[in-house]
């Protein structure tokens, strides 16, 4: 992995070199950095996040947006115009972004639902991808997305940046040590107090300038409601799946990264709208799921409008050793040993924090990728999509209301047609679930 010291490096050795390229022929400055030229496909909110940790990097450049809200549209061109010093194009439908020549890569930041689409024409196209998590709305989606990458070896990044922050890593190399004892369960949890209730609100005409339809794309056709537009819509089930597939592919994907394991054997969940239950949102503000691996069980709890997580942390990891347990969120991480008769059975680890730069690293491995032609990224599209569906199986058992068992080589539930009539979108007219 890169680090800070590698990148500080480099990056000063590329400066000098350019001051000594100006001196030198044409043919000797052949091997001069690649400037990268992106398009962001959906600017509002982790979209142009991603673009800034992008144009952050040397050698890149934004020369196209695509949003289909006229107002984002303007001013994210105006914003990256500032940050770069010329300005990108800007196009409302996303296949013609993807046609412009002059983009080498593209990020996605759209919602969930319509990530499946963009992403498949841009592996098709040729182009390397950066998209934002979780990987796609349902487990079929996934499936054809990783099948896309592989077989047209599109480099893909996911935007499960925690993979790239160097004491996330720290902490698994911690937990794969041994020390901790046998693991016998991985807590994973997100408690966000900052999200609260979402209340009701009558539909309305769309807002000037918001290209209604084609936001909707594949998803059911329905009146505009402020409340599925923009950041809520992540609480609706017809273009996300909740704080599941929100926090949970962060935090679930280090359960099963520390753990060195991929799908589970079977899945139960239970929860609900507990704290509102008479707001807007149709996915649960509370849930548990349980997941069961060979020989140790992952639990996944959230809870919206409070920030009572485990060992006093709003969200996080906890692997839970004989010897002790290791803790770690965006913070940082310590072990906490287990005690017996007024003895520690391990040493305590104090606090290990982290440095808050994973994202500007992860669009680093990103571009190293990009400009090596590599396909082994930190969340490459197989860690992802793993990933991925592993947290839609938890909603899938919420939506059931039982314990499902999962067959991982055949992406299907065992003798349950009701649970595998969640695994594929039906798409609207005229969008087409896309093959590879």
């Amino acid at each position: 992995m890169t680090t800070r010291r590698s990148f500080i490096k480099s990056t000063t050795a590329a400066t000098a070199a350019v001051g000594l390229a100006a001196s030198m022929p044409a043919a000797m400055t052949a091997c001069a950095p690649k400037i990268v030229r992106c398009g962001l496909i959906g600017a509002k909110g982790m979209g142009f996040a991603d673009l800034k940790a992008f144009l952050g990097q040397p050698d890149t450049e934004c020369v196209a947006i695509c949003d289909v809200d006229q107002r984002v549209l303007d001013a994210r061109i105006s914003d990256t115009e500032k940050l770069q010093g010329k300005k990108p194009k800007g196009y409302e439908d996303y296949r013609q972004l993807i046609a412009d020549p002059e983009v080498d890569a593209v990020i996605i930041g759209t919602p969930d639902h319509w990530h499946c689409l963009p992403f498949v024409e841009a592996c098709k196209a040729g182009k390397a991808i950066y998209c934002e998590k979780p990987l796609g709305n349902t487990i079929e989606e996934i499936n054809i997305m990783e099948a896309a990458a592989n077989k047209y070896n599109t480099v893909v990044q996911i935007g499960q940046w925690q993979r790239s922050d160097p004491h996330w890593r720290d902490a698994v190399d911690f937990v794969r040590s041994g020390k901790l004892g046998k693991i016998r369960t991985v807590r994973t949890w997100s408690y966000q107090g900052w999200m609260g209730s979402i209340p009701v609100k009558p539909d309305r005409e769309a807002p000037e300038g918001v290209d209604y339809d084609f936001w909707l794309g594949p998803a059911k056709e329905r009146p505009f409601n402020p409340n599925r537009f923009h950041f809520d819509f992540r609480w609706f089930w017809d273009y996300a799946g909740g704080l599941m597939t929100d926090w949970g592919v962060h935090i679930i994907d280090y359960g099963l990264f520390g753990m060195q394991v991929k799908a589970p054997k079977s899945v139960m969940a239970m929860g609900g709208k507990f704290a509102y239950p008479e707001d807007a949102a149709e996915t649960p503000d509370t849930l548990q799921a349980i997941y069961e691996f060979e020989d140790f069980t992952m639990l996944w709890d959230h809870g919206i409008g409070i920030d009572g997580g485990y060992y006093g942390r709003t969200h996080g990891v906890g692997f839970v050793g004989n010897n002790g347990t290791l803790v770690v969120d965006r913070s940082g991480w310590e072990v906490i040993p287990e005690r017996k008769k007024d003895q520690d059975l391990m040493e305590r680890v104090e606090l290990q924090k982290g440095t808050g730069k994973g994202l500007e690293y992860h669009m680093e491995n990103f571009l190293d990728g990009v400009r090596d032609n590599r396909r082994d990224l930190n969340c490459s599209i197989d860690i992802a999509a793993n990933t991925a569906r592993v947290a839609h199986l938890g909603n899938i058992a919420l939506k059931t209301g039982r314990r499902l068992y999962w067959d991982s080589e055949k992406s299907q539930f065992l003798n349950d047609d009701e649970a595998n009539q969640h695994l594929v979108p039906s798409y609207r007219s005229p969008w087409e679930l896309p093959t590879v």
